[in-house]
């Protein structure tokens, strides 16, 4: 027999530590999550630390930033619907569709649409980044270099160097993106005989 309030404690628990990791996994300080979110930074250091207890009014503003369904920002029990619910959420002009559920490789399809005159702001953070552009052209920007993808190509990338993704051109770039934590890598290995 299973004690649902003991799971309902553990589950409750283990959201200050998910909070944590998702706010690592975007490369997102304290500060930038205040920022964003309208939580003050003190409190949001108390929730990940879990000394502060997690309530609606902060769990959904978290959950639009980080672009995670609030069941599984909570660890809510499964369903037993294997579908992953397509919830877009759009952020700094871009929109994300998870197409994964939180946790190991990230898997989303990433609009990002023209916006003339917009200077690129170069980025780095942990983990490891494949892209493949479905439509439009990108322009990803890796350090010195830049690239122009055009659809059914891909490319793959340390995020520790610093990058930038665009659309090469007026048009709006739709891609799939892999995003894992720094040693995850999109592609599989031959193996050897």
């Amino acid at each position: 027999m299973v004690d649902v309030d003991s799971a309902r404690r553990d589950r409750l628990a283990a959201v200050g530590p998910r909070l944590r990791e998702l706010r690592r996994r975007r490369g997102m300080t304290l500060a930038r999550v205040a920022e964003e979110t309208g939580i003050n930074e003190s409190t949001l250091s108390r929730l990940e630390g879990g000394t502060r207890k997690p309530t609606l009014e902060m769990l959904l503003p978290l959950a639009e930033l980080y672009a995670v369904p609030l069941d599984e920002l909570v660890g809510a029990p499964r369903t037993g619907d294997p579908r992953i619910h397509l919830r877009p959420v759009t952020r700094d002009g871009m929109t994300y569709v998870p197409l994964s559920r939180p946790g190991g490789i990230q898997a989303h399809k990433l609009l990002i649409p023209a916006r003339p005159g917009t200077e690129p702001d170069l980025k780095t953070h942990e983990g490891f980044e494949w892209v493949y552009v479905l439509a439009g052209r990108l322009r990803l920007i890796l350090g010195d270099s830049t690239v122009i993808l055009k659809p059914g190509e891909a490319a793959e990338f340390d995020t520790h160097v610093p990058h930038w993704l665009g659309p090469a051109g007026e048009q709006t770039v739709e891609l799939l993106v892999l995003f894992g934590q720094q040693g995850e890598r999109a592609h599989l290995k031959a193996r050897t005989r």
